[in-house]
């Protein structure tokens, strides 16, 4: 049985204008008049339908179509990741409405000035020149002492330019291969008073393969074959420096040039008298590059020499490997 309901004032106005009798609203059995059109809410008990459209960013970065979403609305609080849908009219919050994540924008970040040099700093190799006799510790600033820097070379008097592999977190000491050290002893030594210097220039020498490569700022800039340490007297795999830059007259047994290395050579052949410092130079045997027939030093080609002479300052890094 259907009873009379309340005709709303809406109703009432449009039917006053038409001039038609005012009929009331029905309402089902058992149910109230729940308000004014257009508000959401009411008892548990009660069940509503509704259509919600909702346009959505698509997943493009720089925005798709907006997609229309149909949620059908469950009675009760919004569950994780919903959010509750008021009414245009600002009424009580209603069933809630499932949302899709913001899209991630993957943005590439330029690098900054500051940050590549930084980067090439880094890939500079540090020199110190030497104006004193600088001992060598086993710790930074501490430990027994395990060497000691000269201020000139051995044999040729030339002032030192110590090459500093890394620096102590203070940046107070420096570590360093003790130069002319058959054990090729790594220890500290102090910073302080020091003038510093940077090249990008380094020397990497594979004795398997009697390749020597020249970098600049990791880029190769010379590869050349060189005659390495014989079976009886190897050249010693180690981290070295330039100590020298000594020219010879034309024909010498060491060609036109040599660098002199922070290396000595421990196995020296039977009956030698040149010195045990280790070098690269020239040759006046030319047939003999790429070959392992040397005291221990490393023997370049003429036309070589004079490519590494503008190259190859006081302090440059010689690293030779096995």
């Amino acid at each position: 049985m259907r009873g009379r309901g309340r005709a709303s004032p809406r109703a009432r106005a449009i039917s006053a204008e038409r001039g038609a009798p005012v009929r009331p609203i029905e309402a089902s059995p058992g149910r109230a008049d729940t308000g004014p059109v257009g508000r959401f809410g009411g008892s548990l008990g009660r069940r509503v339908r509704w259509v919600a459209a909702a346009a959505l960013l698509g997943s493009s970065a720089l925005g798709g179509a907006a997609r229309a979403v149909v949620a059908e609305p469950v009675e009760g609080p919004a569950a994780p990741g919903t959010t509750p849908v008021r009414s245009d009219r600002g009424g009580p919050a209603g069933p809630a409405v499932q949302t899709a994540p913001p899209p991630t924008l993957e943005v590439e970040r330029p690098v900054r000035p500051e940050v590549a040099r930084s980067e090439r700093r880094a890939r500079a190799a540090l020199l110190v020149p030497v104006d004193r006799p600088l001992p060598v510790t086993a710790r930074p600033g501490r430990g027994r002492v395990v060497g000691r820097v000269p201020t000139a070379s051995r044999y040729y008097g030339t002032p030192t330019v110590a090459w500093v592999l890394r620096v102590s977190g203070d940046g107070r000491y420096g570590l360093v291969q003790v130069p002319y050290d058959p054990r090729r002893t790594l220890g500290w030594i102090p910073l302080r008073g020091l003038r510093t210097e940077r090249t990008r220039v380094s020397v990497r020498v594979d004795l398997s393969r009697h390749l020597l490569v020249v970098e600049r700022a990791s880029e190769v800039v010379l590869r050349a074959r060189t005659a390495t340490g014989a079976p009886s007297s190897p050249t010693p795999p180690g981290r070295y420096f330039v100590t020298d830059r000594v020219a010879f007259p034309p024909g010498h047994v060491y060609g036109t040039f040599a660098f002199g290395l922070s290396g000595v050579q421990p196995h020296l052949p039977a009956g030698w008298s040149g010195g045990d410092q280790l070098a690269i130079h020239g040759t006046n045997e030319p047939w003999t590059i790429g070959r392992s027939v040397s005291a221990g030093c490393l023997r370049v080609s003429e036309p070589v020499l004079r490519r590494l002479r503008p190259l190859l300052r006081l302090g440059t890094p010689v690293i030779v490997r096995p």
